[in-house]
């Protein structure tokens, strides 16, 4: 167990050391004991977050504000739109000040080629951490509780295989955060990742790099499929779901007709029938339902989709208690 993640910025979880993940999954499982205990834990007594949002949201929210104040904490939500950043307010200018009101600064922004920078600017001027609720290349929370769930459902991830795959959706080009960061986390754990897209839903080559360099240095593998039945076939855990043709075009237009080549990209019983017969499918939702996923599996007896939302809670107090005390 790591001790010193005092005021450690949380933007990618290829920032931590494996071991610095271990020890924030221990106290993430320790948290939900407690909670499901009612014991209290109030570590961040009188500690602030800025939750700041350029980006709608419904788990990411409800969980950071939910877990400061079981912390003992107080969770500040600040609508971008509701500042002065259209009228000149800076990312450095963010960070320092936030920083100074603040004992952690936790941002969403998710515009393509922009968010991850904005935020790693805000850290470099802030004295507070701060804490990645997803950005165009980073999803890190997600990422931490989908790991926490697979440790829960199937115990050691080591030698398992998780089929990362695309899957058709209707709605907007969705980022590319996720699926990047469970290739980059999984193969750390030493998981058989398979990444499985049509060839227009490529993912960032730096971050495929880094996957694979993760794969060799623990264990795991990485490969590549561009067929959506072979990516089900013997899967301890799927995970399909959509993202954006980002890397092939920024036209929504152009987007959307490429996506309707894939229409029948959707996750079904027979093809939940190709994984092995424990497999558990997994989504950070939320989902298209009866075009990404049908009813009967994401509401089935394999889905896992709750207790993986619930995780979100218990990784991020994790975190938050890690980082800000």
């Amino acid at each position: 167990m790591q001790t010193n993640l005092r005021g450690l910025d949380l933007i990618s979880t290829q920032d931590w050391t494996k071991e610095q993940i271990e020890t924030l999954l221990d106290v993430a499982f320790d948290l939900k004991r407690k909670r499901a205990l009612g014991q209290p834990h109030p570590y961040l007594r009188d500690k602030t977050l800025a939750m700041l949002f350029f980006f709608t949201s419904t788990r990411t929210r409800s969980s950071f504000e939910a877990g400061m104040a079981q912390l003992g904490g107080h969770a500040a939500f600040i609508d971008s739109t509701t500042t002065q950043i259209s009228h000149g307010d800076t990312a450095k200018e963010i960070g320092e000040i936030l920083g100074r009101y603040y004992d952690g600064i936790a941002i969403r922004q998710c515009d393509w080629e922009i968010g991850n920078r904005y935020i790693r600017d805000v850290a470099a001027a802030s004295r507070a951490p701060v804490l990645n609720m997803q950005c165009d290349v980073y999803h890190p929370f997600q990422i931490l509780a989908d790991l926490m769930t697979i440790i829960e459902k199937k115990g050691d991830p080591r030698g398992l295989t998780i089929n990362v795959s695309w899957a058709y959706a209707s709605s907007y080009q969705k980022p590319i955060s996720v699926p990047q960061s469970l290739i980059l986390l999984m193969t750390r754990f030493g998981m058989n990742v398979r990444l499985t897209h049509p060839p227009e839903y490529k993912l960032m080559p730096e971050i495929v790099e880094q996957a694979q360099e993760n794969a060799r240095r623990h264990g795991g593998t990485l490969e590549f499929l561009d067929d959506f039945d072979a990516g089900f076939k013997d899967a301890d855990v799927v995970y399909p779901k959509s993202w954006g043709a980002l890397l092939t075009t920024s036209d929504p237009e152009e987007s959307a007709a490429i996506g309707r080549k894939y229409t029948d990209w959707i996750t079904d019983d027979r093809r939940m029938a190709l994984a092995k017969p424990d497999a558990i499918y997994m989504h950070c939702l939320p989902a298209d339902r009866n075009i990404e996923v049908t009813d009967s599996v994401i509401d089935g007896p394999q889905s896992v989709v709750y207790d993986e939302a619930e995780n979100r809670l218990h990784v991020q107090k994790a975190a938050m208690a890690l980082t800000m005390t």
